[in-house]
């Protein structure tokens, strides 16, 4: 696999060429930039991939389950496993949303689950992704160049092709499909994803399109093309966040959504992949929760674990979160993109007992986890192998059947301290091999 690393500059500037870029949004200023590319692979073996194919749908199932629970019967609250007030208190909470069963009764069709690989050999789940997760198309287009740059590599070693994603993702919007073209909504090219949108629509022949492109008539949606000719959308692939969806039910201000959407989506005349709402089970708080859901859903054990979480909500764990802050990671639940994360190690006595007191005063907005060290993977540093953090985002498809694209999108951090791993950071990226025997 070494032999890529003779092809890496070539293949960066092929990968800039086609404008393979991630945009960072810092100090209310947008910096669109490469997203960097490591040549040297991160393998799986066959037997370790099959034990986290089969955790990963377990986990997503149990997830598919939760939601249709909590916005329709709310029986996992009746009964007392979940806080009814943690629940309904997530900001990802919909109410909105209550009472609307998406086609087919699937809420996270593309779920992106982040795990790491404990240095004791254990893999840990990070955090559960279900409301647009991002990052396919990364690892799809670098090995479509590596393919290009060094053909031998992949006669050589046996990896399973990735090249299906598009194919499992087409699929997944099919079966839910209520009766027309499929669309992949882009609120346009300064969208951190944007090259990620357009590559999946020309993947998957979908149409890519922004609202001005899109409108509802009767409670069915449509799609208006360069001809000013309609057709009919039966499944939405959106790819920006709820609020922004449709001005009429969520942020009125909202200049990218489609005004009544969300009564074509009520009448059941259109797919929304993610379903609305969706965030409720993402919340870094309920992931405290998905052993228990998966015991209470499935009557299984949970095949993978969670990073040992604490909940300050609960008296126990607070009282062990403020007694032991120096050695924790403390993680805002309404953060993401690895903002708002706060490693106790770093803090000074005052802002050590600033935190205790902020987490005295708001105990929902917060989990505290043990530090995982986590196995570093080799990456190439200035002409150097050294090793850094990295992290696996797996993705995780719910149609007719829950399956697991094997393969994923591997980040790194670049600085040789640091265990956040994430890509709206300015961190890089490699392909994930997974062996096929």
């Amino acid at each position: 696999m070494y032999e890529l690393l003779d092809h890496a500059d070539s293949m960066n500037r092929l990968l800039a060429r086609y404008g393979v870029r991630f945009g960072i949004y810092k100090n209310g200023t947008f910096k669109e930039q490469l997203f960097p590319y490591d040549a040297i692979p991160r393998v799986i073996m066959k037997d370790e991939f099959a034990y986290l194919e089969k955790g990963l749908i377990q986990r997503v199932d149990a997830l598919n389950a939760f939601l249709r629970d909590v916005y329709g019967e709310k029986q996992i609250v009746k009964d007392g496993v979940i806080p009814e007030d943690f629940v309904f208190a997530s900001s990802g909470y919909l109410p909105q949303c209550e009472g609307i069963c998406p086609p087919k009764g699937i809420y996270s069709h593309i779920s992106g689950i982040d795990l790491v690989k404990g240095k004791d050999g254990i893999w840990y789940i990070l955090e559960d992704n279900l409301r647009i997760p991002s990052g396919a198309s990364y690892p799809l287009i670098a090995r479509e160049m590596s393919r290009r740059a060094s053909p031998n590599t992949f006669r050589r070693n046996a990896v399973v092709d990735n090249r299906n994603y598009a194919e499992l993702l087409s699929e997944t919007m099919e079966h839910v499909n209520c009766g027309g073209i499929a669309v992949i909504m882009t609120p346009g090219r300064y969208n951190a994803a944007y090259f990620e949108h357009s590559y999946l629509a020309e993947r998957t022949h979908s149409v890519l399109a922004t609202c001005n492109e899109l409108f509802v008539e009767d409670n069915v949606l449509y799609y208006k093309d360069y001809r000013s000719e309609r057709q009919r959308v039966g499944v939405l692939y959106r790819r920006l966040s709820d609020e922004y969806l449709d001005p009429t039910t969520f942020l009125p201000e909202s200049l990218i959504g489609v005004p009544n959407l969300m009564a074509a989506y009520r009448a059941g005349n259109v797919a929304i992949v993610n379903a609305p709402g969706n965030g409720v089970a993402d919340d870094k708080g309920i992931y405290y929760f998905v052993p228990k859901m998966i015991r209470y859903y499935l009557d299984e054990e949970p095949i993978l674990k969670n990073a040992p979480t604490y909940l300050p909500f609960y008296e126990e764990d607070r009282k062990y979160v403020l007694e032991n802050l120096p050695k924790l990671v403390v993680k805002d639940v309404a953060e993401a993109g690895g903002y708002g994360v706060i490693f106790g190690r770093d803090l000074s006595e005052e802002r050590l007992a600033e935190m205790r007191a902020l987490i005295e005063r708001e105990s929902r907005r917060f989990i505290a986890q043990e530090v995982i060290d986590f196995m570093d993977l080799e990456i190439m540093d200035e002409g150097k192998i050294v090793e850094r953090k990295a992290d696996l985002r797996a993705f995780v498809l719910s149609g007719k059947e829950t399956k697991v694209w094997a393969s994923g999108l591997t980040r790194f951090t670049r600085d040789p301290k640091s265990f956040v791993v994430n890509s709206s950071q300015g961190e890089g990226f490699k392909d994930t091999w997974v062996l096929s025997r």
